[in-house]
């Protein structure tokens, strides 16, 4: 398994283990360096110390900021004390848990730690251990090739909450809860990061459609249809088509449908159908629109929008996913060859929209113009998009945040607060009706680029708009934080499957 660690929530600390590391939360308090009531006097014979001393904190440059660590005590034989930061305790933010957790793992280094949490907390239990697991098991996360030994072997951390008072039967339910439904966010999360972090000649558009429809026939209330090139020729996606022509390995489309248990006859729910369409380009050269040999380094993780919405789906049902949720994932290769598409050609989208496609770089907009009609002939309530799609997203924004198009204020405001809340910034970005006329073609409805060096970001956003109607819709444009260049906190090096956890929060907000 690519999480190389066993999260187990232990009642009494007698229950657990003798482990190699104990940590246990610090915060810093307008300044001040606190340790938390509540903490056990010693564990396994090591002193759990009531306060950290001053001059010891500031020789080590600690200042309990989040994820700062520092270990107080070590020798042979014993368990080492380690000190982790979560920044100021007055607020209630699950990201100082998170990466507090991220941070015991990577500090910890394979050994079975202990971890100490104080209870109460400004965050409610079940959040809290939600928030322990995903940090731990994600910052656990190792892509491995050719075996499924994970380098240096499986940690194990053990969750003990503690509280001065003794923590009641309900607290350390709702932590269980929590915790559960931490692991199956990130169990979700990891498919995502393995299906874009392996090797692209591999991870073809058939092995892809195969992968996921072997993974998510598994997952409970989830069904998945493949379809194949006569299928795509029958339904006429001609977008698709066109951007496959130029490789040898065909074209495929994954539908994956989850169907929440039933709900009350008198319950009220808002929106009842959720489309997700994620962008397949399995390897991106750029066509006969070449990429540099440096630009093309990376391009086996544009295909990071359909994993991440297939992947979505793994977790619904843990989640308790209130509406039906359908994810739509055209795939294929955009290669140069004799057969590829050429810029002028003209291509005709499924609705019969005709593309001018100036630059075959400018593929992935292609493939998503027939996922959304797809996606738009189902009615749902709402569609969401996700795609790895401009590079000018990189330049306004950078590698640490995605960009957020939408034609609807009330979802686009939704979906930016889940995203606050699972921990991948967003920034919206405006759909400037002006901007419309740098896609007028001569020849065809509308041209796949707008004016070099312009908008890159909006006038791509605004092409993907003329295929979703009226039906409120969110484009996610994540090119930047789709990929990392070295692991971080609970972010590994290579595929990040950003904004993954942004969905699911948003799907189990639905009522």
């Amino acid at each position: 398994m690519p999480l190389n660690l066993d999260v187990t929530l232990r009642a009494l600390i007698d229950g657990a283990p003798i482990p190699d590391v104990i940590a246990f939360p610090v915060a810093n308090l307008h300044g001040e360096i606190k340790v938390p009531g509540g903490l056990p006097e010693s564990v396994a014979g090591v002193a759990i110390p009531g306060s950290l001393e001053k001059a010891y904190c500031e020789r080590f440059g600690f200042e309990a900021k989040v994820a700062q660590t520092l270990v107080v005590s070590q020798g042979p034989g014993v368990p080492t004390l380690l000190a982790v930061g979560i920044g100021d305790p007055t607020t209630p933010d699950v990201e100082s848990w998170r990466q507090g957790a991220a941070a015991v793992v990577r500090n910890s280094k394979g050994a079975r730690t202990l971890f100490l949490l104080p209870l109460p907390s400004t965050v409610v239990e079940s959040e809290l251990g939600e928030s322990v697991a995903i940090g731990a098991l994600l910052a656990s996360y190792q892509y491995h090739l050719r075996s499924e030994e994970p380098k240096g072997g499986l940690g194990e951390l053990d969750v003990v909450p503690v509280a001065a008072s003794g923590v009641s039967a309900q607290a350390a339910h709702d932590l269980e809860a929590g915790v559960e439904r931490g692991r199956a966010i990130a169990t979700a999360t990891a498919m995502a990061r393995d299906l874009v972090n392996r090797v692209p000649s591999e991870m073809t558009p058939r092995r892809l459609a195969a992968s996921t429809l072997r993974r998510l026939e598994a997952s409970p209330r989830v069904s998945v249809e493949v379809w194949r090139e006569d299928r795509i020729k029958e339904e006429k996606l001609g977008g698709l088509a066109g951007v496959a022509k130029g490789s040898s390995e065909p074209p495929r489309v994954v539908i994956a449908t989850y169907e929440p248990a039933p709900a009350p006859l008198d319950a009220a729910v808002e929106i009842t159908h959720v489309v997700l369409v994620g962008k397949g380009i399995t390897f991106d050269s750029g066509g006969l629109s070449l990429k540099t040999a440096t630009g093309m380094t990376t391009m086996k993780t544009d295909m990071t929008g359909a994993a991440v919405v297939l992947s979505a789906l793994s977790a619904c049902a843990a989640l308790g996913v209130k509406a039906r949720v359908t994810a739509i994932a055209p795939m294929a290769e955009n290669m140069p060859s004799g057969t590829a598409m050429k810029p002028g050609d003209v291509l005709t989208a499924r609705n019969g929209t005709t593309i001018e496609v100036l630059n075959t770089d400018a593929e992935g907009r292609l493939i998503l113009a027939d996922g959304l009609v797809l996606a738009s002939e189902r009615t749902p309530d709402l569609i969401i998009d996700v795609a790895t799609l401009t590079g000018a997203a990189v330049v306004a924004l950078g590698s640490g945040m995605g960009a957020l198009m939408s034609n609807d204020d009330r979802v686009a405001d939704q979906v930016l607060e889940a995203s606050h809340a699972a921990g991948e910034p967003m920034w919206r970005l405006p759909l400037v009706d002006d901007y419309n006329g740098q896609l007028e073609s001569e020849i065809a409805d509308l041209k796949n680029i707008g004016s070099p060096g312009e908008a890159g970001s909006i006038t791509a956003g605004l092409f993907l708009k003329r295929f979703v109607g009226d039906i409120p819709w969110v484009h996610l444009d994540i090119a930047g934080p789709a990929r990392s260049e070295k692991a971080s906190g609970y972010v590994a090096k290579g595929g990040t499957a950003f904004s993954l956890r942004t969905i699911l929060e948003f799907l189990r907000s639905l009522d």
